[in-house]
């Protein structure tokens, strides 16, 4: 085969680092934007922190340096003046405590070379303030966390608390160990017993005694092996001078809690022979029973949302603006970069120039995100206005593609820029992608967004009559006639979308 030279023009996409740092921090959320300007800052000498009213000029900055300098050296003088005034008073301390010393105690030549101090001086007991009880105790309450106990450490404390033999407490530490986070013992008592009798000598009526002692810690209904058993525990806490109908409600639980779970009030009228009103006040106070104690100490963190973009309207036009808290303002340090000097080579030289560069980069990057992070802000809200007027019903159908035909933009960008970015409005902060929904033809042809039709839906199962709740197909038959072509089973989707039961749970009395 014979060998030839072709040339050929072409285009292709390279990837600088630039162009994939830019891409990476556009995806990044607000807190993890923070800590990469962060390591950015401690990695990167020329990058600094721009404060309000900093002098950008390096020659006033060398100077301030300069007369800062003398005004140390002025006080660094005066302090050594004051100083040796002092001294004498200090030698004539030091010789008095020396010789109080060699009248206590004799301090010997040569000591071994393993010795400690402790062995040949006798140490005075530290104070308290100096680093005693008290700052333990300190330091112990400032090691604490603020989040909540986990269920099992609160057990565990009050079994401490509870005076027990040291089988007992055996069995008792096994058991707590099989309750979850929602406060139900998950092993049986057989299992428990099994796991411990090659162990210790012990009997089967000693592990159901010790779970009926757990089941009386705190929460009520913590240790029970079932929802009823739970809350007949919770009824323990009650006597019929404090509740009147006592006995038919843990009758109701007892022997009926599934006709009460599936809402079946006709059987349980005909049951208990209670009337309506009864029976609706008997499942009220039901209601008010905990069927997850453990959820009640459950140990949870709070996590706060910060916005990136703050909407609000004035004078009848809605202006988006950027957070300002979300990042620093960075800058290239002035006096640093007056220091790199053209054309040498030198290694210190060449370090500070490719810092200086990969600052600007990065503060370059910083402003891109921002930029296109205000123009896909401000391209939603001029979509949705109408959802910040009046509501989740007045939300417009809105995909990625059309933000990003109209911003001449890649629909990944789209993607990367709406993803954990949130957007504080006058109705709440939300995500930039709680904006984008499909949408449902309507039958004058237009188009009806998915978030508006789950507003219509939960509208309309609030205004229902809780004694006959409505279907989905009766629901999917008003939305028909409010225009909106949607089938009984994308009603349903929505529905149980929001955490709305079916129609037969939702049954009430009153």
């Amino acid at each position: 085969m014979k060998q030839s030279l072709q040339l050929r023009i072409g285009q292709s996409l390279t990837m600088t680092p630039q162009l994939q740092q830019a891409i990476r921090l556009l995806q990044l959320s607000t807190l993890e934007l923070q800590t990469e300007i962060q390591e950015a800052l401690e990695s990167n000498p020329m990058l600094e922190v721009e404060e309000e009213g900093q002098n950008d000029d390096p020659l006033n900055a060398s100077q301030n340096e300069q007369k800062q300098d003398e005004l140390n050296n002025k006080e660094h003088n005066n302090t050594e003046l004051d100083s040796l005034s002092d001294k004498a008073t200090e030698n004539i301390e030091i010789e008095a405590a020396n010789v109080d010393i060699n009248d206590n105690q004799e301090i010997p030549d040569d000591l071994p070379v393993d010795s400690n101090w402790d062995d040949i001086y006798d140490i005075p007991p530290v104070s308290s303030a100096a680093g005693g009880d008290d700052d333990k105790a300190r330091e112990f309450l400032e090691n604490q966390s603020n989040d909540g106990d986990a269920l099992i450490d609160h057990l565990l404390w009050q079994l401490q608390l509870t005076p027990m033999s040291d089988t007992d407490r055996a069995i008792a530490m096994t058991v707590i160990d099989g309750i979850d986070d929602d406060g139900y013992l998950k092993e049986s008592a057989e299992d428990i017993f099994n796991g411990l009798v090659n162990e210790l000598e012990i009997e089967m009526d000693e592990v159901e005694a010790v779970i009926h002692r757990i089941q009386r810690f705190d929460p009520l209904g913590v240790g029970a092996r079932d929802l009823k058993e739970c809350l007949l525990l919770q009824l323990e806490n009650f006597t019929e001078n404090d509740i009147p109908r006592l006995k038919k409600i843990r009758s109701i639980i007892q022997d009926h809690l599934d006709l009460l779970g599936s809402h079946d009030y006709a059987k349980l009228k005909r049951y208990t022979r209670m009337s309506e009103e009864e029976l609706a006040a008997v499942i009220s106070f039901i209601q008010t029973l905990n069927p997850r104690p453990g959820a009640l100490i459950a140990k949870s963190s709070t996590q706060y949302v910060v916005p990136d973009v703050f909407v609000r309207k004035e004078k009848g036009r809605w202006v988006v603006e950027l957070n300002p808290d979300t990042a620093p303002k960075l800058r290239v340090n002035p006096l640093y970069a007056s220091f790199i000097k053209r054309g040498n080579q030198s290694d210190d030289n060449t370090f500070m120039k490719n810092n200086m560069q990969e600052a600007r980069w990065f503060i370059k990057s910083l402003q891109s995100r921002n930029e296109t992070l205000m123009r896909v802000a401000t391209s939603i809200v001029e979509h949705q206005r109408t959802f910040l007027e009046y509501g989740d019903e007045g939300m417009k159908p809105l995909v990625l593609r059309d933000i990003a035909e109209e911003l001449e933009l890649h629909e990944s960008t789209i993607s990367r820029v709406t993803t954990q970015k949130y957007m504080h409005t006058p109705a709440g902060v939300f995500e930039f992608k709680y904006f984008f929904s499909s949408h449902v033809g309507t039958s004058d042809g237009g188009e009806c967004s998915a978030t508006a039709i789950r507003a219509m839906i939960k509208k309309l199962i609030n205004k229902e009559d809780p004694k006959k709740p409505m279907s989905d197909n009766k629901l999917a038959g008003l939305l028909v006639d409010q225009g909106i072509n949607v089938a009984r089973r994308t009603v349903a989707k929505y529905r149980e979308a929001m955490m709305i039961p079916p129609s037969n749970e939702r049954k009430r009395l009153t």
